[in-house]
């Protein structure tokens, strides 16, 4: 695990990535990092366990990394969140967003946005140990 932990650090300081304490961005900006993070996640896992034509992982992906399955995961393992994180969760669920869900309720967006926020939270903090067991207890509510 050391290992990750390295690798991130040469990345940002390639990059010359540097960044505020994670509680300062807001809830939309936490979202933003975190839906990518989740998604390159579920991608990572999906290609490790099975080769398949790449239009059957987007199918596959997609119905995990979507808004309404992202709401039942979050409702799920809400009460596992630390007080810190529920509160990360909140200020992402009621941000205002002026882009729209697609194929969910405005109520499972919004949910959906929060555990983005959270997960986005979580890797900024480069707390990854902590990042990857909400992951893993929320693909555990799908199965």
């Amino acid at each position: 695990m050391e290992e990750q932990f390295s690798s991130f650090q040469y990345f940002k300081e390639s990059f010359q990535v540097e960044h505020a304490a994670p509680e300062s961005y807001s809830p939309l900006a936490l979202a933003y990092i975190g839906d990518a993070v989740f998604d390159v996640m579920v991608r990572t896992i999906a290609v490790s366990r099975v080769n398949k034509q790449v239009n059957k992982y987007h199918r596959d992906v997609s119905r995990i990394v979507c808004a309404t399955s992202q709401a039942e995961m979050i409702t799920a393992i809400y009460d596992q969140l630390t007080e810190e994180e529920q509160s990360i969760y909140k200020r992402g669920r009621n941000a205002n967003s002026y882009t729209k869900a697609k194929n969910a309720s405005r109520a499972d967006y919004r949910k959906a946005t929060g555990f983005e926020a959270v997960l986005g939270y979580l890797y900024l903090k480069e707390d990854f140990a902590r990042l990857t067991d909400l992951v893993h207890m929320s693909l555990e509510v799908l199965e």
